[in-house]
């Protein structure tokens, strides 16, 4: 072996020695942390824990291996095994699952998933460097079927243990849905090219949509002639550390909020500068326009982080906090479990407040006291929640093993329409449609479910009501439908 290569399997050699043996170490030094993120992997979650202990010794093995020269060859070529595995494992993540577990441990902490992928593609090159210096006799076509052999056997073996630990949780053969068939028919697709967008209001004329991004630009869409256009809106107090800013559009007036500064303003879209309406009243982490420029809020108990409803009340251009303690109700942890959405019914005056992790659908009047409560046809009437503690930050975090009942929903005149991701019986998932199902809550019955067509793989991420119309944002693309009436 010449000299320079000699150097080159020495460099692949002591690189891959130090990052498996610190791999190896940054895991045990904060195995709780490093236990937890693979239990809130969506990929391996069902077997966390021998995964946790397994990977830490084969890295260690292979660390011992590597230093010993006579086995350098079987040390390369599991290394390479090892490393498809993991590229394997972050390429799933990133491509097919809907959640995106914590990042690993160490310095490599601060890298994203994308930055983790070419940092272990580039190790993946200096694998087969060095195997193809070692095995340097051998022809191409042999090291070629020898090495995608290691390859396949590590793509194949991470694919599998997907399909084995995927949690079917959107699966329920508990409740049958009563489907209208093309109950919803496409009539338009405008395209966003962005991602984040949600629809701030929808009326007769225009679609309003805002990006987290440019929290004071409005994008209005004219559904009736498919003109876009984009409004910059004023407010009072434009310099404010805002961390959430959310608008409500109620035309002619828009409504922009920051619950992290309690503080809510108002303008109207095409003239005046938005004006402070109410400021330090209440922390909120979501609001919704009621009656008379009353505000529903959803906010947090300051003393155990308790999820609870409030109202903003307005009288004489002054406004009181009236919280609501007891509608909703603690089951695990009164954060995560009783975590849900807040909406307005305007044609009714009525507060609507669904669960995200659980079958209930409570109903309030305009000033926040609970009517009545009913169920959707789901059968979870208790949150199944997959929750971990990570001691550095001392927070608690939910994982991929929650079972969400219900999405997103929206209301108008006596309907209730909410998005689930869950099946029902004798029901088959497509990757082309979402569900909606619907409540007459004013009655509390089950009306039925309808669904949406659209491109493959496309996620619903919000969406409006408006008399027969759905505005919905799949994506990057804004939808509307028009149902039958």
């Amino acid at each position: 072996m010449k000299k320079s290569q000699h150097l080159v399997i020495e460099f692949v050699r002591y690189s891959f020695i130090l990052l498996f043996v610190y791999a190896a170490i940054s895991k045990l030094l904060d195995f709780d942390t490093y236990q937890s993120q693979l239990g809130q992997s969506p990929l391996l979650a069902s077997f966390a824990v021998p995964i946790s202990y397994g990977v830490i010794i084969i890295e260690l093995i292979t660390a011992v291996l590597l230093m010993i020269p006579s086995l350098i060859k079987v040390a390369l070529q599991l290394s390479l095994l090892l490393m498809v595995m993991f590229t394997t494992y972050i390429i799933i993540i990133l491509k097919f699952t809907a959640f995106t577990p914590c990042s690993c441990g160490g310095v490599l902490e601060k890298f994203s998933w994308t930055e983790h992928l070419i940092f272990n593609l580039i190790f993946i090159v200096f694998a087969l460097i060095g195997i193809k210096i070692i095995f340097s006799s051998s022809k191409w076509i042999f090291f070629l079927i020898r090495q995608g052999f290691l390859v396949i056997i590590g793509i194949l073996s991470v694919t599998i243990l997907y399909f084995l630990s995927e949690k079917k949780s959107q699966y329920n053969n508990a409740f049958i849905r009563k489907y209208i068939p093309h109950f919803a028919e496409k009539k338009s697709v405008y395209q966003l090219n962005s991602n984040g967008y949600y629809i701030a209001g929808f009326d007769s004329c225009y679609i309003y949509l805002s990006h987290p991004n440019a929290p004071l630009y409005l994008k209005t869409y004219d559904y009736h002639t498919g003109s876009v256009s984009k409004i910059q809106l004023k407010i009072e107090h434009e310099n404010l550390p805002y961390r959430r800013l959310k608008i409500h559009v109620d035309s002619p007036n828009f409504y922009i909020g920051d619950g992290s500064l309690a503080i809510i303003q108002k303008g109207e879209i095409h003239q005046s500068i938005g004006k402070t309406i109410t400021k330090d009243l209440a922390y909120f982490n979501h609001f919704t326009i009621g009656k008379n420029e009353n505000f529903g809020i959803q906010a947090s108990n300051k003393t155990n982080h308790y999820n609870l409803l409030g109202l903003l009340q307005k009288k004489a251009n002054k406004y009181n906090l009236h919280l609501n303690h007891t509608s909703l109700t603690n089951q695990i942890n009164g954060t995560f479990d009783t975590d849900g959405q807040l909406i307005w019914n305007k044609q009714n005056n009525e507060y609507l407040y669904m669960y995200y992790y659980r079958n209930n659908i409570i109903i309030l009047d305009s000033i926040m006291t609970e009517k009545y409560q009913f169920t959707s046809i789901d059968t979870i009437n208790k949150a199944q929640l997959d929750i971990s503690y990570y001691p550095k930050q001392n927070q608690y975090k939910l994982g991929p093993n929650s079972i969400r009942v219900n999405q997103f929903s929206d209301t108008y005149n006596q309907y209730l329409y909410i998005h689930s991701n869950r099946i029902g019986k004798f029901e088959k998932q497509t990757a082309s449609t979402s569900i909606i199902d619907v409540y007459d809550y004013k009655s509390k019955n089950y009306h039925h479910s309808f669904y949406l067509d659209h491109l493959p793989n496309h996620k619903l991420k919000n969406f409006k009501i408006y008399k027969n119309s759905i505005a919905v944002i799949l994506n990057n693309d804004l939808y509307l439908y028009k149902m039958k009436n």
